[in-house]
């Protein structure tokens, strides 16, 4: 059966649609009201997840945690990845950008163990010694700001996967077409209100005030929790 994709046909393909993150955050919640009597939880992809994801979780009051999931850098162009690791070191490439680039395991291998440093330092930041949620059975909601290439999304689908979930949905409010296509096998449901077919993508521009979230203002949330 093929993936349902829940979508605002009136935004697709337009820019600055969202005043910010946390208004994105209370239009998908409308979205997903149909899981309020679900035994759900809300995973954000930090930072830029975060308001997003917290803004759900309190609308449909669900609990609220992270999966701390970054993408890997390619070497001398650090904004672009090649692909992503999740926080239990699983590893998504895409493997015709790291073919195209001619990247050798030698590189990758290093890139991956500095990405791998990163989500360590955010594991002890966010989490300490808190334990990730047990997900057996769970609908996961999975939440980011945005898909660009959908890599860092499907990292942590592939983890969440291994928990014998009930349900993985993924609610974005904004992606790429290539995004979609590339995360839809693997979910059972997409909530994305703005999909774009542009070709040159920016998670930014669905957003009239966009910023990149610092620690300090995911550990606020956090304590909110």
């Amino acid at each position: 059966m093929s993936t349902k994709i829940v979508e605002d046909s009136s935004l697709r393909s337009k820019r600055y649609v969202f005043k910010d993150r946390v208004h994105a955050g209370e239009l998908l919640a409308k979205k997903l009201e149909k899981y309020k009597d679900e035994d759900v939880i809300i995973l954000a992809i930090p930072s830029g997840g975060v308001p997003v994801g917290f803004t759900i979780a309190k609308e449909i009051k669900k609990p609220f945690d992270l999966i701390i999931v970054r993408k890997i850098p390619i070497p001398m162009e650090p904004e672009a990845g090649f692909g992503a690791m999740s926080f239990d070191g699983n590893i998504v490439l895409n493997e015709t950008l790291v073919e195209r680039l001619g990247l050798t395991k030698e590189e990758i291998d290093e890139c991956s163990s500095q990405v791998l440093k990163e989500i360590r330092r955010r594991m002890d930041k966010f989490r300490g010694d808190k334990p990730f949620p047990d997900l057996k059975d769970k609908t996961v909601i999975i939440v980011d700001d945005g898909l660009a290439s959908g890599y860092t999304m499907l990292a942590a689908i592939k983890s969440v996967k291994k928990q014998s979930v009930r349900k993985i949905i993924v609610a974005v409010p904004t992606a790429s077409t290539n995004a979609i296509n590339l995360i839809a096998p693997h979910v059972d449901e997409i909530f994305c209100l703005n999909i774009r077919d542009s070709f040159f993508f920016a998670v930014a521009d669905a957003y009239k005030n966009w910023y990149d979230l610092n620690d300090d203002e995911v550990q606020g949330y956090l304590r909110r929790v």
